[in-house]
Order: C-alpha cells, then sequence, then structure tokens
C-alpha cells in the first residue's frame, strides 16, 4: 500500500515542476518577447534584460532559432526594474506582431497621435480589459506602473477612462514614449 503522504509529496513535486518554466526555448516564427513572457507569467522586460545579448538592442527583432534563457518570475521582476529603452529601439520599433517577421516595421505615429496609437495597440479601446500577464486598461499598466504613476492602487482593474488618461499623462511626463514605443510603434 502507498502511503497518503508519500503521494502528496509526488503530487507537489509535480507540482513545483511543472510551474518552473523551461531554463532555455528556441523562438519560432510569430513569436513575441511579450507573448513569450505572458506564457510563462513573467515581464517582457526581464525576458529582454536576461536576453539582452542575444536579442541586441531592440526587444522587437527576435529571429526564429534564437535560443532565450528564461528567467524566473523573481528574477524577471528584477531585470524588468532595471529596464531602458534603447535609443534604436525607442525610434525605430517595429509593431509587436512583426516581431518574428519578414515584413517592414510600421512607420511610428506622430506625436500628436501617440495616446491614440497606444490606447488602439495595447487594449483596442477597452478601458477594462486586462490581459493574462496582469497588465490592466486602455494603456495596459502593470500595477507597480499604475501606482508609480499616481493611480489609486485601489482603483487599479476599476479605474474610470478619466483617471487611466491622467495616469497615462503622468507616466508620459515622466517617461514620455519608453514604456510604450519598444513594443508598440507608436
Amino acid at each position: 500500500m502507498i502511503h497518503p503522504a508519500a503521494t502528496l509529496a509526488a503530487i507537489e513535486v509535480h507540482r513545483e515542476a511543472a510551474a518552473r518554466p523551461p531554463a532555455e526555448i528556441v523562438v519560432r516564427r510569430g513569436d513575441s518577447l511579450s507573448g513569450i513572457a505572458a506564457r510563462y507569467r513573467i515581464e517582457w522586460p526581464g525576458l529582454y534584460e536576461a536576453n539582452r545579448a542575444v536579442i541586441g538592442e531592440n526587444p522587437n527583432l527576435l529571429s526564429a532559432g534564437e535560443r532565450l534563457r528564461i528567467p524566473s518570475a523573481a528574477s524577471a521582476a528584477r531585470l524588468a526594474a532595471s529596464y531602458r529603452p534603447s535609443v534604436v529601439s525607442a525610434v525605430a520599433a517595429p509593431t509587436e506582431t512583426a516581431a518574428v517577421q519578414d515584413a517592414p516595421a510600421e512607420p511610428a505615429a506622430s506625436a500628436g497621435s501617440f495616446q491614440e496609437c497606444v490606447i488602439s495597440r495595447e487594449s483596442g479601446g477597452d478601458a477594462q480589459v486586462m490581459n493574462g500577464s496582469g497588465h490592466y486598461g486602455l494603456y495596459q499598466f502593470s500595477y507597480s506602473a499604475w501606482v508609480a504613476a499616481g493611480g489609486n492602487p485601489g482603483d487599479f482593474g476599476n479605474a474610470s477612462v478619466a483617471e487611466q488618461n491622467q495616469v497615462f499623462a503622468t507616466a508620459y511626463a515622466e517617461d514620455g514614449t519608453s514604456p510604450w514605443s519598444p513594443y508598440d510603434g507608436c
């Protein structure tokens, strides 16, 4: 007879193994950093920082066949905090969906339409959308970015359009286009 405690221990080991990301993946056509990061429930800037030497200066230009190291969620969060987009990626970033394709990047939107471009690409205009990695609203803020830009922590996930626009304005005033343009192509 198998002891129940042994069965529970085996189940727990199996759950732990399933929760750990693979040490490395091979980029496939159609992959993007944000897509890969969402699959492993980590922040894409952390994934980028862990693989900057492989990817290069533009986080949107992945090549099929590249081998990327998948950091733990904690490591990805630490690395994401140090992420600073390069001048190349901030100026000439293609769209997220152009990550591993042959098509050229779309031209960047004019400064006057940057906000509309971000809304279109991030949420499609749905002010209450929450994606699989916990990014929320019109501008797809992470909780930490929301709070850092003055958003009410209690409103995250249920904020008015006016509050989201105010948080966007604050983030834009503090960081410019860098939180969005590296992967939105705006």
